[in-house]
Formats: structure tokens, C-alpha cells, sequence
């Protein structure tokens, strides 16, 4: 009885016991374009080493949350670990700047140019380069993925839509890929820095994108692997399906998954382990 209790307790460790351990580390960039200083954290893989080169995987926030909000919020370093010790995922470096915070009117929110606050030149001219040097990661299109949740899922789609160059594969979670009816609003026509993300958003809608493509265009898409996620109750759940439509009418291949849940951490932080080995199978060998 006493060596059954012994195996038994060894066979509950041994997820434990093969799960990588990772860590986050939190670091700047100062940004000449933005004027500002910019935070972000960086997942590790367990035993990472600055003479090994890994791929890259950016991984974005959502509204009113910041470069914290996948480590606080999501536990993403619990499933990388999980992910990468069972192999369902490789080794990678994590990187999840900021761009936002709680205060959206006061602010600066989004990853679109805006007036005052061009953050996608910010991000193509100096955080892809100065972060993957830093890192010894990504360096080209089949070493690198973006994905992200709500704002960040329409951020990771327009940018993989207007850089498919850039990135191998793209994961859009519960996204906002479109402003048109305000979706999300404050109910404020003040000209405040949430009165330019709206615009921003609506401006770079990802389904007009889609409807005003050329095939030219629409050839550069089909280099990128693309999955949309979102939950059956989310409120931008018709806006993501109206995107998937869209990718099919218009000859690019896209993944859909809906599962139960609406727009919040719980169905985030398992949207995370569909998406980590997405972009591994996508990654170049």
C-alpha cells in the first residue's frame, strides 16, 4: 500500500516535474518617435541564452490594460511553462510592450498612428529591432508571430494585414477589428486620446482592409497563417465572424474557433494555449 502511495504521488508530479520554468523580466525602451518611455516584459524560456537564437512571438494587451496585463492577469508564464515542458510548444522569447493604461481619456491607447502619437511607426522602427537584438530573437518573417486579446487582437491583425512580410502567423482573441458602429465607446465625443483610438480603430478597420484588397494584396496574406478566437457570447463576436467570412470570400485561409465564453481573462488565458502552439507549427524549421 505504502509503495502504491509513493507511485501514486510521483505519477500527479511528473507534469510538474517535465514543466519548463521560464521568467519575466521587465525592461524599456526610450522612443524618439513617441517622445516617451516605453515598458515591456519579456517571457524567457528556462535556460535561455543570449548565443542561442530563438523565435518571437508578440504578444499584445487589450483596453484599459498595460505591458503587465498578460503576466498579472493571464498567468501567461503558468501555460508557457506547461506549453513548452510538454513540447507542445518550442522554446521562444515573449515580448509584450505597452500601450495603454486604466485612464483612456488621459491616456495614450492603441497600436495605430494617431495624431500626436504615431505608436506602429514606434513599433516597426524601434521596438521590433532594438527588442530582437536585445534578445538574440526573431529577425525575420518565419522567426516571428504576433497575436493578442481585444484591442490587441485588432492591433496583431491589421499589423500582420499591413506587414504580412513581417510575420509568419497571426492570433486574433475576441478582437476589435473595427469601430464602425462603435462597438466600444465612452459615450464622450470629447477629443480626448480615447476620441483618437476610436478613430484610429475605425480608420484601420481590418474588414475594410479586406473588402478594398487587391489580389496582389491578398497574395502577401496568404503567406501569413491566420486564426480568429472568439467566445459564442463575446459582443464582438459578430464582427469576428464577419472577418473570417470575409478572409474566406476573399481566398485567404483562416482558423475559427468558438468556444462558450465571453470577452474576459478566463477565456483568454485558454486562448493562449491554442495559440502559443499555433505559432510553433508556423515558425520556419
Amino acid at each position: 500500500m505504502k509503495r502504491y502511495f509513493t507511485l501514486l504521488c510521483l505519477a500527479l508530479l511528473m507534469p510538474a516535474m517535465s514543466a519548463s520554468a521560464g521568467k519575466i523580466v521587465t525592461s524599456s525602451l526610450t522612443s524618439k518617435i513617441l517622445g516617451a518611455e516605453v515598458k515591456y516584459n519579456v517571457y524567457l524560456p528556462e535556460n535561455y541564452s543570449a548565443d542561442r537564437h530563438y523565435p518571437a512571438v508578440y504578444l499584445l494587451h487589450g483596453l484599459y490594460d498595460s505591458y503587465t496585463a498578460w503576466a498579472e492577469k493571464g498567468n501567461m508564464k503558468i501555460v508557457v511553462d506547461e506549453l513548452i515542458g510538454t513540447g507542445e510548444a518550442c522554446e521562444m522569447v515573449i515580448i509584450m510592450p505597452n500601450a495603454g493604461g486604466k485612464d483612456v481619456k488621459n491616456i495614450w491607447n492603441g497600436y495605430f498612428n494617431m495624431p500626436g502619437w504615431s505608436y506602429e511607426d514606434f513599433f516597426f522602427q524601434e521596438f521590433i529591432p532594438a527588442v530582437e537584438k536585445q534578445y538574440n530573437c526573431g529577425g525575420c518573417k518565419g522567426s516571428r508571430a504576433v497575436m493578442g486579446l481585444s484591442m490587441g487582437g485588432g492591433g496583431s491583425t491589421v499589423y500582420a494585414q499591413r506587414h504580412p512580410d513581417m510575420f509568419s502567423s497571426c492570433y486574433a482573441m475576441s478582437a476589435w477589428l473595427d469601430n464602425k458602429a462603435q462597438e466600444v465607446s465612452t459615450g464622450s465625443t470629447e477629443k480626448d486620446c480615447f476620441y483618437y483610438l476610436s478613430n484610429a480603430v475605425r480608420e484601420h478597420s481590418a474588414l475594410d482592409f479586406l473588402d478594398n484588397a487587391d489580389e496582389a494584396t491578398l497574395e502577401k496574406l496568404r503567406t501569413v497563417a491566420w486564426f480568429v478566437d472568439c467566445g459564442d457570447d463575446d459582443f464582438l463576436f459578430d464582427m469576428n465572424i464577419a472577418f473570417h467570412q470575409k478572409m474566406r470570400d476573399r481566398g485567404v485561409h483562416s482558423e475559427l474557433r468558438v468556444r462558450n465564453g465571453v470577452h474576459n481573462w478566463e477565456y483568454w488565458h485558454l486562448a493562449l494555449r491554442w495559440s502559443l502552439p499555433f505559432a510553433t507549427r508556423n515558425f520556419s524549421k
